[in-house]
């Protein structure tokens, strides 16, 4: 196995079947690791149903929502154990659309990264379907993120990563402390600290077109705490 896809889930029953069916029909050698939270819409059962017809789809059920970043854990830590060279991380609803895939494996191929982004901040990139609200709010985490870590790709907030085994290998995932999508600022923080490197593969990033979205203000008030801790772990060395 090269590739492994990790794709938490929750109340995702209307995408799953979709999206897996995509991403098992890509021009790459990949397994998808679905991570579900108990999903009360029947989203498990969905996927269990996917990989009972299919060797390439792995499920891992959790007793409940606990939470993006330990989902995403989970399921690296599957992908790792199962042999994968490289580690996939996207969000279920079709936002980050699996025909980017190509591009991204691509770009990794070429050696120069070590993690692969799929980004709405640079050339080519952007999103669709949003509010204005929704964008600003999006703009001011990432200009947060960049001014308050020294982070330096343009979006450092996207859950659209490819990363090359040794990156996750070298960083202590029992040590991440924030859940949630404030985890996606604490893993690019911890890899850029390690010096790996950092590329960016443009997408357009669409609003779900079925079911609801789980991001929250609360989610927000979380990465910006995330932010805090973080420069300070780094001022005093701790961490």
């Amino acid at each position: 196995m090269t590739i492994a896809v990790v794709v938490p889930t929750y109340n995702e029953l209307d995408n799953i079947s979709d999206l897996t069916h995509a991403l098992l029909g890509l021009p790459c050698n990949l397994t998808v690791i679905i991570v579900d939270d108990n999903s009360p819409d029947g989203t498990g059962r969905a996927a269990d149903e996917l990989a009972a017809r299919n060797a390439r789809v792995r499920v891992i059920h959790r007793a409940g929502k606990l939470g993006l970043g330990t989902a995403y854990i989970a399921g690296i830590r599957e992908a790792l154990a199962l042999g994968a060279t490289r580690v996939m991380t996207m969000d279920a609803d079709f936002s980050h659309h699996p025909r980017y895939i190509p591009d991204m494996v691509r770009l990794s191929d070429q050696g120069l990264h070590d993690v692969v982004i799929g980004s709405r901040y640079v050339r080519g990139g952007g999103t669709r379907n949003w509010h204005w609200q929704r964008v600003l709010l999006s703009w001011g985490a990432n200009r947060v993120a960049k001014l308050g870590l020294g982070l330096q790709p343009n979006d450092c907030t996207a859950g659209f990563r490819l990363y090359r085994r040794e990156v996750l290998e070298s960083i202590e995932l029992d040590r991440i402390f924030s859940n949630g999508y404030s985890f996606l600022l604490e893993m690019l923080f911890k890899v850029q600290q390690k010096g790996w490197t950092v590329g960016e593969v443009p997408i357009l990033f669409a609003d779900r077109r079925r079911g609801s979205s789980k991001i929250s203000k609360t989610e927000i008030v979380k990465a910006m705490y995330t932010v805090l801790r973080l420069r300070w772990q780094g001022l005093t060395g701790r961490g």
